[in-house]
């Protein structure tokens, strides 16, 4: 008789991932993300005659594009964590365990977490600098915002390491 073997996959989600399933989470991550991307654009145009103005015609916009880059992101880490198992990877165990519970856990699965929050960072960046770009800052103070937005609003919950809370 031959012995099948027997894979056992973890239950249990990351962090990264239950942010993107619909629930009542969403109530209060919308608005959180909505008023802090506002403050740290208002925050970028300091020096701006019209913010108000300006803030409330772009800030939808530019929360919408961090959702958008912050999914990316997600994708990549679960596409990276999906292949790694499927692909036979020789850090495949390091990778999955390390992305569904601790990023620190090891080299491979904390560097495909820095990949990942840095893709989504430079994914805010462009889209909020062709955002405002097109709302009618300058290039330069276009550019500095999305800057300023990209590194203060990049997924940095995925280094978050969902054992603390399982």
């Amino acid at each position: 008789m031959r012995r099948k073997d027997i894979r056992l996959y973890n239950v249990l989600f990351p962090i990264w991932l239950l942010v993107w399933i619909p629930s009542p989470l969403w109530i209060l991550l919308i608005p959180a993300n909505y008023f802090i991307d506002r403050a740290v654009l208002s925050f970028s145009l300091k020096d701006m005659q019209d913010r108000k103005d300006f803030l409330a015609a772009c800030s939808w916009k530019i929360c919408a594009a961090g959702f958008a880059a912050d999914f990316a992101g997600a994708a990549f880490l679960l596409a990276v964590m999906l292949l790694s198992d499927k692909l036979g990877w020789s850090s495949a165990d390091l990778i999955g365990q390390g992305l569904s519970m601790d990023p620190f856990a090891s080299v491979p699965a904390f560097t495909v977490t820095l990949l990942s929050v840095l893709l989504a960072g430079v994914l805010i960046f462009l889209l909020d600098r062709r955002i405002l770009t097109r709302a009618g800052l300058e290039n330069d103070q276009a550019r500095r915002s999305a800057l300023i937005l990209a590194a203060a609003t990049a997924p940095y919950l995925y280094f978050l390491p969902s054992k603390i809370i399982y």
